[in-house]
């Protein structure tokens, strides 16, 4: 059985990435990345660029289907409280587009 990533995951691992690079890298400390699920509308995406101040960036994921890939996708960075909003931002927003409200 596969594991699902959360949100949380991503950030422990994030920080482990940090704790282990000491120092190089320096101006990624503290700052998340937020991943795009494929098929959120542009628009709902560039709310949360301007409403949470976030930067646009790529990131490459690993997928199997059915073989492992890499997969170009969409993913906002920005400090953990602003990220952790716009993912509450874009779970309501998604949901009321498919409602139709």
């Amino acid at each position: 059985m596969t594991k699902v990533l959360s949100l949380h995951d991503l950030i422990n691992r994030k920080r482990f990435e940090l704790a282990e690079m000491s120092g190089k890298n320096a101006e990624l400390e503290d700052l998340y990345d937020l991943v795009i699920p494929m098929g959120v509308p542009m628009s709902i995406i560039m709310d949360m660029v301007e409403m949470f101040e976030l930067e646009v960036v790529d990131r490459l994921i690993s997928i199997t289907e059915p073989e492992v890939a890499q997969t170009p996708v969409i993913a906002l960075r920005g400090p953990l409280d602003s990220v952790l909003e716009a993912e509450k931002f874009m779970k309501r927003e998604v949901k009321n587009w498919i409602d139709g409200n």
